[in-house]
C-alpha cells in the first residue's frame, strides 16, 4: 500500500519590526578629531554617522546601534543631548 504523505502545519514567525523601538530622545554628534591616520573601521564608522570634516554635527537617534558606532569613535567626537 502506499503510504500517504502527512502534511504538516509549518507556523510562522509574527514580523519582525524593522528598528528598534523609538524613544524618540535625539543625541547630538559633533566630530572634534581628524580621521586622517585613523584605521579603515574608524574612518567608515564616521562617514556611517554621517560626519566627514571637524567642527561638523548631526542630530541622531539615540539607538543602540548608533551607541555602539560612537563608541567605536569616542575619542573623535563628543556627543551631547540634542534641544
Amino acid at each position: 500500500m502506499a503510504e500517504a504523505t502527512k502534511k504538516t502545519a509549518v507556523k510562522k514567525a509574527a514580523p519582525k519590526k524593522a528598528g528598534a523601538e523609538k524613544s524618540g530622545k535625539k543625541i547630538k554628534v559633533t566630530q572634534v578629531g581628524s580621521p586622517i591616520g585613523r584605521i579603515d573601521v574608524q574612518q567608515a564608522t564616521l562617514i556611517g554617522l554621517g560626519l566627514n570634516k571637524r567642527h561638523r554635527s548631526k542630530v541622531l537617534e539615540d539607538t543602540p546601534a548608533v551607541r555602539g558606532m560612537i563608541n567605536v569613535v569616542k575619542h573623535l567626537v563628543v556627543v551631547e543631548d540634542a534641544a
